[in-house]
């Protein structure tokens, strides 16, 4: 009997490349640059190509954001003369701590230096990719966007070889359409999974070679943010904001932020960790909630909503992160866990990983190695000035843990008085999703219909991220036992599941006459990946749709 998978593979087609990345984000269209570069500085032929699941690159990118410039000057030191899109210097800080209907600042002196701006740049992410991916292309660097990557290749001694494309025109069932085409093998002497944070494979490899072993579990937030055109007298370019307290409680991690962009733009978000503890708890709610504020809505009215989106980042810090490398390839950027959580910061973290990781592998190619482990990447990390910062912040998580009031001041403590040289390192034992507390012991919380003013529905939402899946495929949330959302996420947690997607991807139905079942709207994700994460039976797996699929930011 034939091997269904032996045959997929014999219809194959193949291509070879000396590096193949995974992600067009800023960490693996970095890698893809320096690579170029150096190849050009060296005399040597190298090819070089970037795979991106979203229907562009940066489609699917999204941050805050706030960029360190650090990294991009090393990069390309005369980005702003290459035409990079519009960015403004930060031009004030300012931290609240907010009650539910008050505003309280913290004194300049009083702030760490993880919290100071000045030096930073606020930019679209979005628009910056996509800039960043044509400077690649003008490097020889071949960018293939639309492309999932579902599978990872094997050598005979267990490295990495390169990868899978996703095959394309396979039916809800399973079944072949008239529309199938297999997908592509992308062989490589060396592969970077640059997929941003909890990425399939990454967390695939994680598991393939115990990479985390040792490590803190990885803490993740889901971050949601809205672009708003506002009315120019309340406009304060290169303005920040950031918040803390309402409308979380002090039990639960996280924060505000609202920047004054570019042309009378405001970003504004809130970002809300996923360990918290109260299943009724739904971070879109919340989001919905924070609008509504005095110290926000002065911004926001009279302003058009244009444009929304969410994304998990990675913010467990350096005691998180696992090994970088694996026989074969690397982590990159946020898909390696490399973000400052106390500067709410990964974008010049991520570009200078790429950087390390192509002149670890450079280095080795023209040794003439090929899918062996290349080490002299942690190593470059190790003496870099990311693992100095990471350092410095190491505490920021495990204090911020206990909670907010005495997290802020331990942490502050931290930063202000002993600048970050602690003499001792915390560590965190417990993951995201088993924080999650029965609902028989929790308050229910009761969000307000959103006004339509301020405050959306998410149906309003999703339009304006462009989120949008090929109907007729398999669903890419993958449920490992279909009992488990009402046998024990419905009866014990009261089905947070429908609460922590900030796309209303998942709801439970025919609950009035006792047989409900959860009903899974695959055609709504916004690929941000909570419930990956969040579930509290780790019973959901997101796996990557057909390329294309999803939402189409353009200026997040």
């Amino acid at each position: 009997m034939t091997d269904k998978k032996q045959e997929l593979s014999e219809s194959r087609d193949t291509m070879a490349y000396d590096i193949v990345i995974v992600g067009a984000g800023p960490s693996g269209l970095a890698a893809a640059i320096r690579l170029k570069q150096l190849a050009h500085e060296k005399g040597h032929a190298l090819s070089v190509c970037v795979l991106e699941k979203g229907s562009e690159p940066g489609a699917h990118i999204i941050s805050g954001a706030i960029m360190d410039p650090r990294a991009l000057d090393e990069l390309l030191p005369d980005w702003q003369k290459k035409g990079a899109p519009p960015s403004i210097p930060v031009s004030q800080d300012c931290f609240l701590f907010l009650s539910q209907d008050k505003a309280f600042q913290v004194p300049d002196w009083l702030l760490p230096q993880s919290l100071k701006n000045a030096g930073n740049d606020l930019i679209s992410l979005s628009r910056f990719v996509r800039w960043l991916a044509e400077q690649a292309e003008a490097l020889g660097v071949d960018v293939f966007p639309g492309f999932s990557v579902t599978e990872i290749l094997y050598s005979d001694t267990g490295a990495v070889k390169g990868v899978v494309t996703g095959a394309v025109g396979i039916g809800r069932h399973g079944e072949k359409t008239s529309a199938y085409q297999p997908g592509v093998e992308i062989l490589a002497s060396y592969t970077f999974f640059a997929e941003g944070a909890r990425g399939q494979l990454g967390r695939q490899l994680t598991t393939q070679f115990s990479l985390d072993k040792g490590c803190d579990p990885q803490s993740y937030a889901i971050s949601l943010k809205e672009i708003w055109q506002v009315r120019s007298e309340v406009h304060e370019p290169g303005l920040v904001i950031h918040s803390a307290g309402w409308p979380l409680d002090n039990a639960t991690y996280g924060g505000a932020f609202l920047y004054h962009m570019p042309g009378n733009r405001i970003a504004v978000g809130l970002m809300v960790g996923l360990a918290y503890q109260n299943p009724y708890l739904s971070p879109y709610d919340e989001f919905q909630r924070l609008k509504a504020h005095p110290a926000i809505r002065h911004f926001l009215e009279g302003g058009e909503r244009l444009e929304y989106g969410a994304r998990a980042v990675a913010a467990g810090g350096l005691q998180a992160l696992p090994d970088l490398v694996f026989p074969g390839g690397a982590l990159l950027g946020c898909n390696a866990g490399f973000m400052n959580g106390a500067r709410l910061k990964g974008i010049h973290m991520a570009i200078k990983s790429g950087m390390l990781a192509a002149e670890a592998a450079f280095g080795a190619l023209t040794r003439g190695r090929c899918q062996d482990v290349l080490e002299d990447y942690p190593r470059l990390f190790r003496k870099s000035w990311m693992y100095e910062e990471l350092y410095r912040a190491r505490n920021f998580k495990p204090w911020i843990s206990k909670g907010l009031l005495p997290g802020t001041l331990m942490f502050g403590f931290d930063q202000v008085v002993l600048r970050g040289k602690t003499p001792w390192t915390f560590h965190r034992n417990r993951p995201d999703y088993a924080g999650l507390k029965l609902a028989s012991v929790c308050r229910p919380i009761t969000y307000d219909v959103p006004d339509g003013v301020l405050q959306y529905d998410i149906p309003s939402s999703l339009y304006l991220s462009g989120t949008h899946h090929q109907e007729d495929q398999p669903s890419h949330l993958v449920l490992k036992d279909k009992t488990v959302p009402v046998r024990i996420n419905l009866a014990l947690y009261a089905g947070p599941e429908s609460r922590y997607c900030p796309a209303a991807v998942y709801k439970f139905v025919g609950e009035a006459d006792g047989k409900p079942h959860l009903q899974i709207h695959a055609s709504n994700c916004l690929h941000c990946k909570a419930c990956d994460i969040k579930d509290p039976t780790q019973n959901i797996i997101w796996v990557a749709p057909e390329g294309g699929d999803g939402p189409e930011y353009q200026d997040m």
